[in-house]
């Protein structure tokens, strides 16, 4: 016999707020009643019979393709199906995401003028992910109480979590609805659980615009200019975090400042996420992916489940060209993939194109931060194509063949996670852009050496940091509404951004 809440059953809203107020009543009672009868569970009490909850979930229908298009949400490229039918979608951690929520439905009424429908789902939540962020339950449990946890709850099913509706082979069957959104609400558990785990700190740090490096060099410079950020009252940033959700606040204007929270871990994670925190949320994350295609895929499945405004690829690169030097720009516009991460996903012959909002705000960062125009900024920035590959050893394959290829592709520049970053962005509808910095020229006898490689830290590192930050600077400015360009939507494309 199952032991669950009260279901509730749909009821319509006008007013967004309203709607809002309703998800988070069912998620907190949904969530309430598995905190209640797993710590039951623990205790031992083995009549519970089988303990489910479930998500809260969205609809909406409407029977035209024409939309009202309130002239605030006019121009964007999302907040609007596709056309005439039924849609829906499971919900999540309203206190994470309330500020999205809220902005997904407004524009949907909006747009349709139409109520919108807010009940149980039939989606039960798996009670791993309805644990607080310091509950660790399971540890007090022996094996034989732990294994007896799938009779009694649900637990995470990956049949639910897939990424069909983001790679756009997911079709409803006869009757059911069409998605509203790229994630189901499972999906998104399961990947903040995962974001904890690689990046040592708590998803709602992440801020909307995320810099992604392959060197803890660049985390180092990003450590430094937080601190100093916190010790200015008059910064544009409220707190710093680093993993262990170790908070430092900015100092006020009397130059005091709340004491810090968290605890710097025993050991880094694998992927250790910094964060420089705005009230809006539109400060900057910053996340060492290490080396590889694998990791940056990794990583950026799992952050796009925030939906951010953009990231970007700060990293060192492989000059192709002789013309190049040790420490010029590279400006991607155009991506060869050998990093045979995403193939099944995206398929070769998608083409990942440069966006030009993202484009113009990285030109015009190199320009502000390196204080050269016209053809002195030409003779330090070049944009061409850059080619990322799996094999970090590529140059030592028989018969040229890799060259051959990146020659034919006319790549100048070659790494190892920038393709994977921008193909990821967009898969999952996230603006993408890269600025990478030479670092050696392997096809020209520069290769990287302890000596040559130490001074080109010194020289290049923090300049670099400074324009991926003051291209988020800039694209924070001109509004994130440009931003999110419907070169990134498909032809029926989801309603939520």
């Amino acid at each position: 016999m199952n032991k669950q809440p009260p279901f509730i059953a749909p009821q319509k809203f006008t007013s967004a707020a309203d709607a809002l107020a309703q998800v988070q009543s069912i998620y907190a009672q949904s969530i309430a009643h598995l905190r209640a009868c797993m710590q039951a569970f623990v205790a031992g009490d083995d009549s519970l019979g089988h303990v489910r909850a479930f998500y809260p979930l969205v609809r909406l229908h409407t029977d035209t393709v024409s939309r009202t298009g309130k002239a605030e949400g006019a121009g964007l490229s999302y907040g609007f199906v596709a056309g005439p039918g039924r849609f829906e979608t499971t919900l999540t951690r309203p206190d994470l995401y309330g500020r999205y929520y809220l902005e997904q439905f407004q524009l949907l009424l909006n747009n349709h003028a139409v109520e919108l429908e807010i009940c149980t789902s039939t989606q039960p939540i798996p009670v791993h992910f309805s644990f607080a962020d310091n509950d660790h339950l399971e540890g007090e449990m022996s094996a034989e109480r732990r294994a007896r946890m799938r009779d009694v709850f649900d637990l995470p099913d990956l049949a639910a979590m897939d990424d069909g509706i983001a790679n756009g082979t997911y079709a409803p069957g006869p009757g059911e609805p069409q998605p509203l959104s790229l994630f189901t609400a499972p999906r998104m558990d399961y990947s903040l659980h995962r974001l904890r785990h690689y990046t040592g700190t708590l998803p709602e740090y992440f801020q909307n615009f995320v810099l992604f490096t392959n060197y803890q060099f660049y985390i180092d410079e990003f450590i430094a200019l937080g601190r100093a950020a916190m010790a200015d009252p008059h910064s544009g940033y409220r707190a710093f975090v680093e993993p262990g959700n170790l908070t430092t606040h900015r100092v006020s204007s009397a130059g005091t400042s709340p004491q810090a929270e968290g605890q710097s871990p025993p050991r880094l994670p694998q992927m250790p996420g910094y964060h420089l925190v705005r009230e809006d949320g539109s400060g900057i994350s910053m996340v060492n992916i290490g080396v590889g295609p694998a990791n940056a895929k990794n990583i950026t499945d799992h952050i796009a489940v925030l939906r951010p405004h953009a990231w970007i690829m700060l990293g060192h690169c492989a000059g192709l060209r002789n013309t190049q030097q040790l420490g010029d720009y590279v400006l991607a516009h155009g991506y060869v993939r050998e990093d045979h991460v995403l193939d099944e996903e995206l398929p070769l012959w998608v083409p990942i194109p440069a966006l030009a909002e993202i484009q113009v705000a990285l030109e015009q960062a190199v320009a502000d931060v390196t204080g050269l125009q016209g053809s002195a900024l030409k003779s330090i920035l070049r944009t061409g194509t850059v080619a990322s590959t799996d094999n970090r050893n590529w140059e030592l394959l028989p018969d040229n063949q890799p060259q051959r290829r990146f020659s034919q592709s006319r790549a100048v520049a070659l790494d190892m996670e920038s393709a994977t970053i921008a193909a990821n962005g967009f898969r999952f509808r996230v603006p993408y852009g890269t600025l990478l910095c030479v670092s050696d020229k392997p096809l020209h006898g520069e290769i990287k050496l302890p000596g040559m490689a130490n001074h080109f830290y010194r020289e290049r590192v923090d300049q670099h940091l400074r324009i991926g930050m003051r291209a988020i600077e800039l694209m924070r400015e001109r509004g994130r509404d440009q931003l999110h360009s419907r070169k990134l939507r498909s032809f029926a494309e989801v309603a939520f951004q």
